[in-house]
């Protein structure tokens, strides 16, 4: 049975308020009943947000918790809609502009998730569709009336989700998102198709406007500097982590890290190639046949067997794999968005299964495997997908809250960070070309740490790293350290270097969040040398599902 009390019930109902508020999150979340609406991201659209999460957090507080099951429910719930509110209080949810996870493209990706199996399907989505342009114009109000307070996200910011808008729209030498979304529609009624091809036709015109409004009206009134600054930042840094985390112990720790990766990547170059540097070591990988890819087709089907691989051979032995989470589709990203793989969990219930994307430059055909066989179990098994499909899956323990909102980047990165580093003890990646791979990621993630605080914070950059000593940080040096001290593609890199400008605080959560799974397992074992058991200590820990780290690290201490 779900865990009952009025605690669990007002975490429940605010589940309902989300989705009623935000239909977009709803079909993230597989929330049914709004799939044929958009959400308001005008001011008014963001302020009944924002006063729904502080009168559920009002009533949660005043709620006496009578046993561990409500105690639990109760720190998640405050911990993570106090730091939501944070946000929102300091104005930087209504101005929220950024290339990756921003209002305009969370308007257009919600139509990746919808079914286009039957008729009915199809009317659904025209219907949606049809509702584009209104929430456009909803974004443009917020972010109209944010520049009227004097907030508005820099305009590197501003001039890149511009592009992202015009490709979308058709305005960059292809079609229209919308109109390659509605080519699957062949056998539906002459009424629907024309229905939806004048919703396509209206949401790309939309999308065209938008980018529009943002080169004219919005990137004059722009700030030229990106970085936010410590107070900006340190807000975000807690949103995304769940954490009081001081900035400058993450910066010196992450300059530790990434040294220690470094060495050990150019020991493992050493036995790819006598004598090579890490570089060096790279070009004779993307060189072997071993490891190549050619077409986009071949990508998914790589991609589809080495995650259903891992699937079959962890459950059982590593991990308890219900038949609910034995199906994880893999799928080509549309183009338009940043480059990179991303995860979408299942819906509640299962109806729609989790599924991982691979974002690939346009006309792009040619991949190495190397590089991204720890990506697939980073955002597969075990990452993503078994952590937040068990997470779903715990209905009989967890309220909904906590099984589909309640999550950070730092619990959910730091995991998926782990699982790749758990699938080397594991003996997965003994080829030194996976191995490769897999350390390179981890250096990426350590670079992440010291740049993305390093810039927006405008930090020295620290002697004895044979980096520019001593000059502070800024995005050239950002784009530049990234690219010549990690193995990146150099599309990549300055896709991840807008990313982290517009993202403050999100791209140190990675390794936050693995150094306090490791951390805790380390610890769980030290306290119980004698019967600790690896298997049960993922499980128990999975299956407390998401919440902020601070709350984790307690949580975690009782194992």
């Amino acid at each position: 049975m779900p865990p009952s009390s009025r605690i669990h019930e007002i975490s429940d109902q605010y589940v309902d308020d989300v989705a009623r508020l935000d239909p977009i999150g709803a079909t993230y979340l597989g929330v049914t009943g709004y799939d044929q609406l958009l959400t308001d991201y005008s001011p008014d659209g963001v302020q009944a947000r924002s006063a729904a999460a502080a009168a559920a957090v009002r009533a949660i507080r005043a709620e006496t918790a009578a046993d561990q099951s409500d105690r639990v429910a109760q720190a998640v719930f405050v911990e993570r809609v106090d730091a939501e509110l944070a946000v929102d209080e300091a104005g930087l949810t209504v101005a929220d502009l950024n290339v990756i996870a921003s209002p305009p493209q969370h308007a257009k990706s919600v139509f990746d998730l919808m079914p286009t199996e039957t008729e009915a399907d199809w009317a659904q989505l025209a219907t949606r569709m049809a509702a584009v342009p209104d929430a456009v114009a909803g974004i443009r109000a917020a972010l109209a009336y944010s520049a009227d307070q004097g907030r508005t996200s820099a305009v590197r910011q501003v001039s890149k989700v511009a592009e992202q808008c015009a490709t979308w729209a058709g305005r960059s030498g292809g079609p229209s998102y919308f109109a390659g979304l509605i080519e699957g529609a062949r056998d539906v009624p002459d009424s629907l198709r024309t229905d939806l091809e004048a919703a396509a036709v209206a949401a790309a015109t939309a999308y065209g406007d938008l980018a529009d409004f943002l080169r004219v009206e919005l990137a004059p009134k722009a700030p030229k500097k990106d970085a936010v600054g410590p107070d900006v930042y340190r807000l975000k840094l807690n949103y995304f982590t769940g954490a009081a985390v001081d900035p400058a112990e993450l910066y010196q720790w992450g300059w530790e890290e990434f040294v220690r990766i470094e060495t050990e990547m150019k020991q493992v170059a050493e036995r790819i190639k006598p004598g090579a540097t890490p570089a060096e070591a790279a070009a004779v990988l993307n060189a072997d046949p071993r490891y190549q890819l050619n077409g986009q087709d071949a990508l998914l089907a790589w991609m589809q067997e080495l995650s259903d691989n891992a699937l079959t051979e962890l459950r059982g032995k590593h991990f308890n794999l219900p038949d609910e989470l034995m199906r994880l589709e893999c799928r080509i990203a549309p183009p338009g968005g940043s480059l990179g793989a991303y995860y979408d969990g299942p819906s509640d219930g299962f109806t729609r299964p989790g599924r991982m994307w691979w974002s690939v430059e346009p006309g792009r055909e040619d991949f190495v495997t190397w590089r991204e066989t720890s990506t697939v179990y980073h955002e597969g098994v075990p990452g993503h997908h078994l952590q937040i499909a068990t997470t779903v899956y715990q209905a009989d323990s967890l309220n909904r809250y906590q099984r589909l909102l309640a999550g950070t980047s730092g619990h959910c990165e730091g995991w998926a960070l782990y699982a790749e580093r758990l699938m080397r003890e594991l003996d997965y990646l003994k080829d030194d070309g996976d191995l490769m791979g897999m350390l390179d990621a981890h250096l990426f993630r350590a670079g992440r740490v010291i740049v993305d605080i390093g810039m927006h914070l405008e930090l020295p950059i620290p002697k004895g790293t044979g980096f520019h000593e001593g000059e502070r940080w800024t995005p050239a040096l950002g784009l530049e350290f990234m690219l010549t001290r990690t193995l990146a593609e150099a599309a990549l890199v300055r896709d991840e270097i807008d990313r982290y400008l517009g993202w403050p605080g999100q791209a140190p959560s990675y390794k936050l969040g693995e150094r306090l799974w490791l951390a805790a397992r380390d610890e769980a074992r030290l306290r119980n040398p004698a019967t600790f058991d690896l298997k049960v200590f993922h499980q128990r820990a999975l299956e407390m599902g998401s919440m902020g780290l601070d709350t984790l690290r307690e949580r975690l201490a009782e194992l």
